[in-house]
């Protein structure tokens, strides 16, 4: 069967395609642990299920506007202003089922053929995918281990050409972890500021998972609001990846668009998501310190037992729930029956020989890396960074 040209270019997801794997391994008995899954293991809170319930109750069970119910876009203009000090009215804010759809929305209703997107690498596996989905061209920044994995203002405006349409930005970032600081952020937007045709699709997703204090937008500097489309959501801060709630604070104009674009391909997220979204972000966010605080204890933890390992490069990181330490010193390295040849190789030799499940950094466009997610127990963490590097041992 002949499928479409669009669907050829795709790549699946190499995140979801390590879950399915080591699930089929659990299937057939085998003891795995997974650190593959990009998913905060907290239940959702007690005072979000409950608006949930009661929701059901009063009967939200209709089709809800496309951008989402006026108290839940009300609650997402609040925060903005409390939280991060930047002024949006509710016609600025469309809500989708979940951040993913977000980012996808923004680049279709920006990008067409021959138009190039700026993605810093390493990246999120699914942004130059929906690039090429959208017609465009992505176009990589390459920020190694040396540099926290963050591009500079020089690599920036190298790679800016008439053609640049969109930069993506992700902070904190997913596989990293690093985080850009405000100074960081204006060096970026100083360069930006001369290229006045560049709109920048901030991933803000884990803004609430950060060890340096205060989150710091792109969107806050000098002049580019006006230019940035913020993308946020419910899934990390709130532990409700299966609510499917995310959204964009944009300009009005490209607001407008990604209504008009989603009105003909899913219409409003789930109704009762949105209102257990609203309370999420109206509501005590007591919670939300108490999940960050034990993200940073397994952070710590991590990166120490990872630094232990002969041959693992580790940094650092400053948010979300990653490490990407560097393994290219395994590589050409054998355990008598296999070689590895890659990141690939090794994530699939962790998992199938440590029973450990990681995600190979050649689908974050970082090869010499592999990424860990410690959004899992202290006593998962210690098993298993016990069994890679019982592994990793077994390599010469």
């Amino acid at each position: 069967m002949k499928l479409s040209d669009r669907l050829n270019r795709l790549a699946p997801s190499a995140t979801l395609a390590m879950s399915q794997k080591s699930n089929e391994l659990k299937a057939q008995g085998i003891d795995i642990i997974n650190l593959s899954v990009g998913e905060p293991d907290f239940n959702t809170p007690d005072h979000i299920k409950e608006a949930a319930k009661k929701a059901v109750d009063d009967n939200y069970s209709r089709y809800s506007p496309v951008p989402g119910y006026p108290v839940l876009k009300q609650a997402i203009v609040d925060k903005l202003k409390n939280e991060n000090g930047l002024d949006y009215t509710p016609a600025q804010i469309v809500c989708s089922n979940g951040a993913k759809q977000s980012v996808c929305n923004t680049l279709l209703a920006l990008v067409g053929e021959g138009d190039e997107v700026i993605i810093p690498a390493p990246y999120w596996v699914s942004y130059p995918q929906m690039v090429l989905m959208a017609d465009g061209t992505p176009v990589h920044i390459e920020a190694g281990i040396e540099q926290d994995f963050k591009i500079t203002p020089e690599q920036l405006e190298a790679a800016i050409t008439p053609r640049t349409r969109a930069l993506i930005l992700c902070s904190p970032s997913n596989p990293t972890g690093s985080v850009y600081s405000a100074d960081e952020l204006e060096a970026l937007a100083a360069v930006l500021r001369h290229h006045e045709n560049v709109i920048v699709i901030s991933d803000e997703i884990y803004e609430h998972i950060n060890y340096v204090g205060r989150h710091a937008s792109i969107a806050a500097c000098e002049g580019m609001k006006e230019r940035t489309v913020i993308i946020n959501g419910v899934s990390k801060a709130y532990a409700m990846t299966g609510w499917r709630i995310g959204f964009i604070a944009a300009p009005e104009e490209i607001a407008k668009a990604c209504n008009k674009l989603q009105g003909q391909y899913t219409s409003g997220p789930c109704s009762v998501s949105q209102i257990a979204a609203a309370e999420a972000f109206a509501g005590d966010q007591a919670c939300v310190e108490r999940m960050r605080q034990a993200f940073e204890r397994r952070k710590d933890l991590i990166v120490k037992l990872t630094s232990e390992i002969p041959g693992l490069e580790v940094n650092n990181p400053d948010g979300a729930f990653y490490v990407f330490p560097k393994c290219s010193s395994f590589f050409g390295k054998t355990d008598g029956t296999r070689t590895i040849g890659n990141s690939m190789d090794f994530a699939m030799y962790l998992l199938e020989v440590g029973h450990v499940a990681t995600v190979g950094g050649d689908a974050f466009g970082s090869p010499e890396c592999f990424r860990m997610s410690y959004a899992t127990s202290d006593e998962n963490i210690v098993e298993a960074l016990r069994r890679i590097k019982e592994a990793c041992a077994r390599l010469h």
